[in-house]
């Protein structure tokens, strides 16, 4: 087999430095790959697969069907190629994280609380009390160590900064329910039993003891009087999308996977029914939107939450997490804002950046972007999935002249951003190995202290020159390896919530 650089010469930031030197980390797979039988990957692919299927790792595609009109489940691809990202850049990386995902549990509780960074004009009142993921219920509500979101996916993209060097952006938080965490542990035992040999070579940082940490992360997030708390998941039930997640993390938690049937509230504290009889619950893990949690609140026809849960959260009696409410911190249209949020609680210049983005509700905003829409990604600011968004240089005239229509008509219900050039990743194709494009998401777990494990979710978008990673949208997944050579401590003191502003 090949060396990727005798087949192409161009994979921005990951491969190679300045287009040509294969880059120190990758040199060392770069020669067992070449030196391996021409059918191997192809061998161990279908292997995978297989394997994949029988264990049933599985995602269920909305809106698609069967021939015989059921519901359609697919595999998500797996790619054998991993990506490698040396000690140094994530060490950074990291730092940075904790650094966001502590201003942004900072932003939710001043939210809901004394609204200092309304007060202070940072951002407009307007723009978090009409958002829709704002909650007025939790106005006022303490949740333990003024914690709310405490499983938070960070969509991380590399692209060419201003002096045309490689740089991390942020191009996502996800702060309500972020999927994807089992496909990056079981992406990584693949590996290990595909290619044994590969990790006797590499010193890759372990991400198994994921479960331990986000159980540890769960059990310090208890109401304050529980000694033993007892821990749930709650699922939407087996047709949600993410259902194999939901069974796989309770099962490697050894808690237990309920329902909302499951559960009910009694003198404003929460139990789960058992063969023995009620047990109380002291935290929910929940993969249920907020407005499908108690219908007695939100949604009165839900059936997939459970009456008076909310009475039993605002009481402290029980935990939810994420926080009921956390979602306004995600949403698209305060993503712009996170900088100075960082600036605004911790007093530090943020460690990672945003993209540049445009928000379509001001004036001089959306007359650039109408004016670029052909050169431009826009998306819905309550989009999600690779769904509602326009990706200007792929787009047809039709297409974008079909949005140009619903952005005026709603402006600010859009932003935009300019189309980076990310970064590219050998991947292997039905054609061979080829570049796709790749996103990382790594899952940063917060309650007394915030904390990882090294690397996340990379996510490749498996058509030739798509920007779309999301599953959904034919994406696909590769394991993402953290070299542990001069590794970086995973472990960051949260800073206190009563620290004073700057």
């Amino acid at each position: 087999m090949q060396k990727f650089d005798e087949m192409y010469t161009k994979l921005p930031y990951e491969f190679f430095s300045n287009g040509e030197q294969i880059r120190d980390h990758y040199k060392i797979y770069d020669a067992w790959l070449a030196k391996q039988p021409g059918d191997m990957m192809a061998k161990r692919r279908e292997e995978a697969e297989m394997i994949f299927r029988r264990v049933g790792i599985t995602f269920a595609v909305y809106g698609a069907k069967d021939e015989d009109g059921s519901g359609t489940e697919r595999l998500i691809p797996f790619d054998l190629i991993p990506r490698i990202i040396p000690a140094h850049e994530w060490g950074s990386m990291e730092k940075g994280l904790v650094q966001r995902v502590t201003a942004l549990n900072r932003f939710i509780h001043d939210v809901y609380h004394d609204q200092e960074i309304l007060k202070a004009g940072i951002i407009p009142r307007e723009q978090v009390i009409n958002n829709a993921q704002f909650r007025p219920e939790m106005m006022g509500v303490d949740v333990p160590n003024n914690i709310y979101s405490h499983i938070s996916g960070v969509d991380i993209v590399r692209a060419p900064n201003a002096k045309g060097e490689g740089e991390y952006y942020v191009l996502e938080d996800n702060l309500r329910v972020p999927s994807g965490v089992s496909y990056m542990l079981e992406d990584r035992k693949m590996m290990m039993r595909l290619f044994p040999d590969l990790f006797n070579r590499h010193r890759v940082a372990p991400v198994a003891h994921y479960p331990d940490l986000l159980l540890e992360t769960l059990r310090a997030s208890a109401p304050a009087a529980t000694a033993e708390p007892t821990v749930v998941v709650l699922t939407p039930g087996m047709y949600n999308s993410a259902y194999f997640e939901h069974a796989f993390l309770a099962q490697q938690m050894g808690v237990e996977l309920v329902e909302g049937q499951d559960l009910f509230v009694k003198d404003k504290f929460c139990y789960m029914r058992t063969t023995r009889g009620p047990k109380r619950v002291d935290v929910i893990y929940r993969r249920v939107d907020d407005d499908f949690l108690d219908p007695q609140v939100f949604r009165p026809t839900s059936t997939l939450g459970c009456d008076g849960l909310m009475a039993a959260y605002s009481a402290g009696n029980v935990t939810i997490c994420n926080g009921v409410g956390t979602g306004v911190a995600d949403d698209k249209s305060i993503y712009p804002y996170v900088p100075k949020m960082i600036e605004f609680y911790l007093g530090e210049k943020p460690i990672l950046n945003n993209v540049p983005t445009y928000m379509c509700r001001n004036k001089d905003d959306l007359a650039y972007t109408l004016a670029n829409l052909k050169d431009l990604v826009v998306k819905e600011v309550h989009g999600a999935g690779g769904y509602g968004m326009l990706v200007g240089p792929a787009a047809t005239k039709a297409e974008i002249e079909e949005f140009r229509a619903a952005v005026l008509a709603n402006p600010s219900g859009y932003i935009a951003q300019p189309t980076l050039s990310l970064s590219s990743c050998p991947t292997f194709v039905e054609s061979g190995i080829a570049p796709r494009h790749i996103d990382l998401r790594p899952f940063v777990l917060s309650a007394k202290e915030v904390q990882m494990v090294p690397g996340g979710l990379t996510r490749v978008a498996l058509k030739e020159g798509s920007l779309v990673v999301n599953s959904s949208q034919g994406g696909g997944t590769k394991d993402t390896w953290i070299l542990e050579d001069d590794a970086v401590p995973a472990t960051v003191p949260v800073v206190a919530q009563s620290q004073s502003q700057s």
